[in-house]
């Protein structure tokens, strides 16, 4: 009996995976993407002064910087790289 259940455990993981791929996979990597940028456009409106935006009163910035600390490195890193225009969606076709 166990050796049936093992089996239809993996025929049941191979289905899942394919659906995933399938239907979810683009999906969530639109999710990690708009995730990335909306973090990015918080990050700039909170510490945006250490790059030269001032956008937020220096007193707000200071409440929430205790929780941004751990991430300022990675933003500037990320924020400040040279790009080219075409590094923003990786050559999605969407409608072909």
């Amino acid at each position: 009996m166990q050796i049936q259940k093992s089996w239809w455990q993996e025929r049941w993981g191979a289905v899942r995976e394919f659906l995933y791929g399938m239907i979810g996979m683009e999906v969530a990597e639109h999710a990690l993407e708009m995730r990335a940028s909306l973090e990015s456009l918080f990050m700039l409106a909170v510490v945006g002064d250490m790059i030269g935006v001032p956008i937020l009163p220096p007193y707000y910035s200071l409440r929430l910087l205790p929780f941004l600390i751990p991430n300022i490195s990675v933003w500037k890193r990320r924020v400040l790289r040279e790009k080219e225009f075409t590094d923003e969606h990786d050559y999605h076709l969407h409608g072909l």
